[in-house]
């Protein structure tokens, strides 16, 4: 399941890293949930730019959207839970990305493994991270 910024960094660079990936996975096995369809409308409906929510409408009718889902809804709970009772909470929109991703045991994809690592049993990567 791709994260925004991963969405983004595909938009930004069609021949980058991120194609790679998931021409390596094959777009079959690469999905997005409804939230960040929803976050990456609502950007280019900030910024005004057609070309943009072009480009990404482009990138949605090519990947699989995900609809967020009961099992999901349990997964938030629990998460949301956890991590305020340890003081460690994160983002509104990461913790729906979280428990989508978690509830379906799929891989997140996200840039930002500092915030989501925090969440028990989420499986992370990080597609823009360079090798060592």
């Amino acid at each position: 399941m791709l994260d925004t910024n991963i969405v983004s960094d595909l938009i930004r660079h069609p021949l980058g890293r991120v194609t790679q990936r998931i021409a390596e996975a094959g777009e079959q096995a690469v999905a997005i949930s409804a939230i960040v369809a929803s976050e990456l409308r609502f950007g280019a409906a900030k910024k005004a730019l057609l070309p943009l929510a072009q480009r990404i409408e482009g990138v949605l009718q090519r990947v699989a959207v995900l609809s967020y889902d009961e099992r999901a809804s349990v997964d938030y709970a629990e998460i949301r839970q956890d991590l305020e009772s340890r003081g460690a909470p994160i983002g509104a929109t990461d913790l729906f990305i979280a428990a989508h991703a978690r509830a379906l045991d799929l891989v997140l994809v996200t840039a930002n493994t500092r915030e989501f690592q925090r969440v028990p049993r989420l499986k992370l990567e990080n597609w823009l991270e360079t090798a060592p």
